[in-house]
């Protein structure tokens, strides 16, 4: 699975992740309208268990799309506070806990953004961290600062007899 339009046909889960200051809310009303379920953790990580409410969220039923977290924590934590409150195994979990949903993690960039120091950092430690969730769950990388088609298929062409202004007169003959 390489595009997001595969994503939306093929999977019944999809995880939202990417670094801070990407707008996400256009491409999760476009999920919406796709027959997803929009859910995010509420608060903060649990202390014990961090992994806890992502794996409340996937035993939601239907079509569902998290709005990240874990890989937020796996990539934010060591760059804020020198340490991560999401190990490698409890993420690998998740991944795998995403593929047997039916799903995928869609990995969002923005080519369109000028990083600073931070911003390069995490890009770079996203990229590493889905090169290895990817051994356990699909991955589609969707770059959100260039031009990209909308996830829907285009609407149906307007008929043609309704975008004539004139009079419209059929002729009926009767046979025998």
């Amino acid at each position: 699975m390489r595009t997001l339009h595969e994503a939306v046909d093929r999977c019944r889960t999809l995880v939202v992740e990417g670094p801070d200051g990407i707008a996400r809310s256009g491409l999760l009303a476009e999920l919406v309208r796709s027959g997803f379920m929009i859910r995010r953790s509420r608060g903060h990580l649990h202390h014990v268990d961090p992994t806890r409410p992502y794996r409340e969220l996937l035993a939601a039923p239907g079509r569902l799309a998290v709005d990240g977290g874990i890989i937020h924590e796996l990539i934010y934590g060591p760059l804020r506070r020198g340490h991560s409150r999401v190990t490698w195994i409890q993420a690998l979990d998740f991944a795998e806990s995403v593929a047997e949903r039916d799903g995928a993690l869609l990995h969002l960039t923005d080519s369109g953004h000028r990083p600073d120091t931070e911003s390069a950092e995490a890009a770079d430690a996203y990229r590493r961290a889905f090169r290895t969730l990817a051994q356990h769950v699909p991955v589609v990388t969707l770059d959100v600062g260039g031009p990209s088609p909308p996830i829907r298929a285009p609407s149906a062409p307007d008929l043609q007899l309704g975008r004539c202004k004139g009079q419209l007169t059929v002729g009926w003959k009767q046979t025998a």
